[in-house]
């Protein structure tokens, strides 16, 4: 195949990214057949996966939303991935315009696409890290430029939880970034569940793994998602089905009712 211009040249175009397969399921241009490959064969196994995609991304622009009307001026989207549409900046700016945002991905097309998409404004930018560099990230150049951390910031774990294994502890991980953020600040997060699609989930995380993709989705329950909220107040309705939490109209929910708890998402408050 030819190598697009937009493809940096460390990436490997023959491994599948989730980024892109992500970006694939909700009507992007920044992939290659083999992401479109494995996310239809997961679509094949759970019809309508791409409607759950834009369930999500409906999430964020309500999350981010919700935030801003409660006065987060700031906000960290770690696990940004590949831009698209209504992404953080665009929502938040459009509520108020004096918002400020930093973007945070491993994927360095994820990464390129930002810096175009971010050209010319000067309120948000992006970092290249894994969102376990805690310490690098929050005291990364564009942290530090845009980002009070003693005022309260909303940050945004969205399909971003489930690519953190066990063994990497999750939970001590997110309380890392609850800890080093004030009172006042909200984590909004999806994450994959398998409580309401029985096996296939679990047989979905399989071919990800045999697909020879470096990620590997840990399924968890509802119990296992909630515990990652320790330490924020979970505001109403809750960890809830994506599609069930504060939906704005019918375009937030997806066709398929299986579909809307497909991930349970939820946005919670220090205290």
């Amino acid at each position: 195949m030819t190598r697009p211009d937009w493809v940096p040249q460390s990436v490997d175009v023959s491994v599948p990214s989730i980024a892109r397969a992500y970006d694939f399921m909700l009507g992007g241009g920044h992939n290659f057949a083999v992401d479109r490959e494995i996310a239809l064969r997961i679509d094949l196994m759970m019809p309508g996966l791409r409607a759950g995609a834009r369930v999500n991304r409906a999430f964020l622009g309500r999350a981010v939303r919700f935030m801003t009307e409660r006065g987060v001026r700031q906000f960290l989207d770690i696990g940004s991935g590949i831009p698209t549409v209504s992404n953080v900046h665009e929502v938040a700016q459009g509520v108020d315009p004096s918002c400020r945002v930093v973007y945070v991905d491993r994927d360095p097309i994820a990464v390129a696409h930002s810096e175009l998409m971010l050209a010319g404004n000067d309120l948000a930018a992006v970092v290249r890290a894994d969102m376990r560099d805690v310490e690098g990230i929050l005291t990364s150049a564009p942290v530090r430029r845009l980002l009070d951390l003693d005022q309260p910031v909303g940050v945004l774990m969205l399909l971003m939880l489930h690519w953190v294994p066990d063994e990497w502890e999750p939970a001590r991980l997110v309380a890392r970034y609850r800890d080093a953020l004030p009172a006042g600040s909200y984590l909004a997060a999806s994450h994959v569940s398998a409580d309401h699609v029985g096996s296939r989930m679990h047989r979905a995380a399989e071919m990800i793994e045999r697909s020879g993709s470096p990620d590997r989705m840990a399924v968890r329950t509802h119990a296992e998602i909630l515990a990652l909220f320790d330490g924020f107040d979970l505001v109403e309705p809750g960890l809830v089905g994506c599609g069930e939490w504060r939906p704005s109209g019918p375009a937030d929910i997806a066709d398929e009712p299986m579909m809307n708890m497909l991930l349970y998402a939820g946005v919670g408050r220090k205290t």
